[in-house]
């Protein structure tokens, strides 16, 4: 394959299937997790900073002199800049100081400016700085993620029919963390449409609130949330599965020293609840999960340690 811009590379990750010769499960039974992490961003968010910005030329919101502005941990900002380096486009982003400094080096490197916000008031301290600067700054767009219904379009129309083209048998389970909630919603309306009967399974790390209780501190990035996303209401949710970090971070390693998948804790955390639900469903069912990013922007928290 051919291209002219780094976003014709995006999307058409590959699957790859766990079955009993990788870890116990029922007879028959596979996990099928998409590799996301290989999106030339390394990560899932590729995908909706493409759609971010295709959608807002299409809408009006964005022009070829506009700066974009968005609260971010890193992966959304990567994929935004990516999508407006074609176009040439300003971007700012605002980032709680806690996370990771790979992926603020890596949207600096692709020419964004950084504005950090208090750890302690989270990703919503950021949402708020993020709209007074929007206020600040004239010609600017703030697609502001956690709000914006393009956020799990981008999956209802790119992830979701990738699965369901690539997996040809019937799917039992769509299981995957929740953050913004965008991945989560748009996949699993689509995967819901095909297969009526799909149980849909959340995933979130202890210290996010969709179980119940207060919001805490967690090391798993990636997922958790300090509210209730807005894309979660339509959706008939199964279950929630709550991932500690510890066992998020044991699947991480396992899945690098015993597989070769060089991915993030978000991924550890889908694995783990994956593998739960495939072994409490009947022998010969199958799973499909999301490892959504690489592990390499996340080494200075000693994530293989």
């Amino acid at each position: 394959m051919i291209i002219s811009t780094i976003t014709e590379a995006i999307g058409s990750t590959p699957l790859y299937r766990f079955d009993n010769q990788h870890y116990s499960m029922p007879k028959g039974s596979a996990i099928y997790a998409k590799l996301e992490y290989l999106n030339p961003g390394g990560s899932i968010k590729d995908r909706l900073g493409s759609y971010l910005i295709k959608e807002g030329f299409a809408q009006g919101k964005i022009n070829e002199k506009t700066t974009i502005i968005e609260p971010t941990a890193g992966n959304t900002g990567i994929g935004i800049t990516l999508a407006a380096l074609t176009y040439k486009l300003r971007t700012v982003f605002v980032v709680p100081e806690k996370f990771s400094l790979e992926k603020q080096q890596l949207m600096k490197a692709l020419g964004a400016k950084i504005i950090h916000s208090p750890s302690e008031q989270g990703i919503i301290g950021a949402i708020s700085k993020s709209k007074k600067l929007a206020e600040e700054i004239s010609n600017s767009y703030l697609p502001l993620q956690f709000e914006n219904k393009d956020n799990p379009a981008a999956y209802y129309h790119t992830l979701g029919p990738e699965i369901f083209h690539e997996i040809k048998e019937n799917i039992h389970s769509f299981v995957a963390g929740i953050g913004s909630g965008g991945t989560f919603a748009g996949t699993s309306t689509f995967l819901k449409e095909k297969y009526p009967d799909i149980r849909i399974i959340g995933v979130e790390p202890e210290g996010s609130v969709l179980n119940g209780g207060d919001p805490a501190p967690h090391e798993i990035e990636g997922i958790g949330v300090e509210f209730i996303p807005p894309f979660l209401s339509p959706l008939s949710i199964n279950q929630i599965e709550t991932i500690s970090d510890v066992e998020g971070f044991n699947y991480t390693r396992q899945l690098a020293r015993e597989q070769g998948l060089l991915v993030g804790s978000s991924s550890g955390a889908a694995f783990a609840a994956a593998l739960r639900e495939i072994r409490r469903l009947p022998p010969g069912h199958r799973v499909v999960t999301i490892f959504p990013d690489a592990a390499d922007r996340y080494l200075s928290k000693n994530i293989y340690l």
